[in-house]
């Protein structure tokens, strides 16, 4: 996509899906839904979860996952062009070599993909299923330079996933996500505020960036965090704070909508670095005690 003069404010939606383990088809139609209800709303991009077609880590994507491009994507391709607007989202990809990726994809509002992305911050559980991703992009949009990662690529010891996305120029970070807790956790023990709200605003606060996470709501079945839960939570954060945030809830699947600017960023290489240290962000040890 060539260069173009940005838009200064953006229409996003928030895709808090429910998943079911092992149920492309299912998840895949309630993805549609909420993707018809994000264009009503006037949305210009919507945010959907990590691995929408199979759910995080079930054993079935093994036999069952498809390629990219293949079915389940460009179904997605197709409604963007439908629909005119903006995805991202997270699906499990198979290589012809049979090997498997956790992958997201941006697809612009023509039904192009424009990024797709393997995560590279795989945790311990789901390496037997997925291989390491070794390429970051950033591409152009109407809204600036958008990058994606995935979940776990923003935590606390990855956070420099997220740097590097907005040293290359960065201005939207989205990352399809799927949080997950025991089954007795609930909003009262808060357990995503060390471990997302505060990396996600040290990235958006740094680089003067909006990050925004979707997550899935809905019991996990199958794979090697059957039982636990995905409580939904999901989070819109600019250098300004949280601007968006849905509810914690397993059974929560809506859309959350927000209109919001985008952060504009002219710095660049060692003028963004003097302006990173102006604005104390170095001394990170000091940072995270904060």
């Amino acid at each position: 996509m060539s260069k173009q003069e940005n838009k200064t404010r953006i229409k996003l939606a928030m895709g808090q899906l429910l998943l079911e383990g092992g149920e492309p088809e299912r998840n895949l139609e309630r993805a549609k839904k909420m993707i018809v209800k994000a264009k009503d709303y006037g949305a210009d991009l919507i945010v959907l979860p990590e691995t929408i077609d199979f759910t995080w880590t079930h054993p079935s994507a093994f036999e069952e996952a498809l390629p990219i491009p293949g079915n389940y994507s460009d179904r997605l391709c197709k409604w963007a062009k439908d629909f005119a607007i903006y995805i991202c989202v997270g699906l499990t990809e198979k290589r012809a070599d049979g090997k498997l990726f956790n992958t997201a994809l941006l697809i612009d509002d023509k039904g192009e993909i424009l990024i797709k992305y393997h995560k590279i911050n795989l945790i311990e559980v789901e390496q037997p299923y997925y291989e390491v991703g070794d390429i970051l992009r950033v591409v152009d949009s109407p809204w600036g330079k958008i990058g994606i990662n995935i979940c776990a690529d923003n935590y606390r010891e990855s956070v420099h996933i997220g740097k590097t996305l907005g040293a290359m120029g960065a201005r939207i970070i989205l990352s399809p996500s799927s949080w997950t807790v025991n089954h007795g956790i609930s909003e009262i023990d808060n357990p995503y505020r060390d471990k997302w709200v505060t990396p996600l605003s040290y990235i958006a606060s740094m680089y003067e960036s909006l990050v925004v996470s979707t997550t899935s709501v809905g019991y996990i079945v199958g794979g090697p965090y059957e039982g636990k839960k995905m409580v939904g939570c999901s989070l819109a954060v600019s250098d300004k704070g949280i601007i968006g945030q849905g509810q914690f809830n397993e059974f929560a699947g809506e859309v959350i909508y927000l209109e919001t600017d985008v952060p504009q960023q002219n710095a660049v290489g060692a003028l963004l670095n003097e302006k990173i240290i102006a604005n104390g962000f170095v001394k990170e040890v000091d940072h995270w005690k904060k």
